[in-house]
């Protein structure tokens, strides 16, 4: 029970990043740098607490693995620009999902036994099924007439091989103490965010008042690491993934993103396809 009670921490508060940094506003190139700066600042403090021990191929890695963060998360805060938070971000997470599992599968070989692949394939059809009806547009919306999705999905589509490969590279290739890798990770995440800027950087409000985000963020990952070591990293990262559903209610709540009926009972579906999926998937991988 302890664990699941961890293991929800990430999930509302990366999940709430989406809708958070976007009531705060600024472009996506000052939200990345903002949220950077945050995770930065984390960073730092987790570092002067813990001392973990550190080495020259932990700090390559490390912050090539923030770089490769913040081409995600950048191209995350254009696609909820142009798609708005409630459709972006269920893609965002779903598409990671679908695309990881894949490597993991094709690559590396993780799934190695009948029910693996049975489970596995109806958690990644529940998924799909899931970005399907969560980003469902109903011809009568006027508001998403607003929306650029051709943009959208540009922005994903550079998000998700940005995050995955951040994710693979710490996952399948290199395997580092999470707690161990934060700084040099967030000093790679600040210099791919400046990067984004052309390094012409400012420390407007937007800025500031994002790096409040960069702080949620460093602690879901210290309560993912707790969740794993209570409940399994297949708990954690079931509940991890979850916090899509986050996004969508605080997209609709507290960003006023309209829906119509159709849309809100396309919402429901493809919340309980993708619950579903992510928890299989959380099975597969234990």
């Amino acid at each position: 029970m302890e664990g699941i009670l961890y293991a929800l921490v990430p999930m509302i508060a990366w999940g709430s990043i989406g809708f958070v940094s976007n009531k705060i506003g600024g472009q996506p190139s000052q939200q990345t740098f903002g949220m950077t700066l945050g995770a930065l600042f984390f960073a730092i403090v987790a570092w002067i607490i813990v001392r973990p021990e550190m080495t020259s191929v932990l700090w390559l890695f490390g912050f090539i693995g923030g770089f490769l963060w913040s081409v995600g998360q950048t191209g995350q805060f254009h696609a909820m620009k142009n798609m708005g938070v409630s459709v972006a971000n269920p893609l965002s997470s779903g598409s990671q999902l679908v695309l990881g599992s894949l490597i993991g599968i094709f690559i590396f070989g993780e799934w190695k036994h009948s029910y693996q692949f049975i489970l596995g394939t109806c958690a990644l059809i529940l998924l799909i099924v899931g970005f399907y009806f969560s980003s469902k547009k109903d011809q009568t919306n006027q508001q998403s007439e607003l929306h650029n999705y051709n943009k959208g999905f540009k922005a994903l589509t550079y998000s998700t091989i940005g995050y995955v490969s951040y994710v693979v590279l710490f996952n399948n290739i290199m395997k580092f103490d999470m707690i161990s890798v934060l700084l040099p990770m967030a000093i790679g995440m600040v210099f791919g965010a400046s990067l984004f800027m052309s390094f012409k950087l400012s420390f407007d409000k937007y800025v500031l008042k994002n790096s409040l985000v960069g702080i949620m963020w460093g602690i879901g990952n210290v309560f993912m690491l707790l969740a794993a070591s209570k409940a399994g990293l297949a708990i954690a990262f079931s509940f991890s993934q979850l916090g899509a559903i986050i996004s969508i209610i605080g997209g609709i709540l507290f960003l006023g993103e309209k829906k119509t009926k159709n849309e809100m009972r396309w919402v429901i579906i493809g919340i309980i396809c993708f619950i579903i999926g992510a928890v299989l998937l959380g099975v597969v991988k234990a």
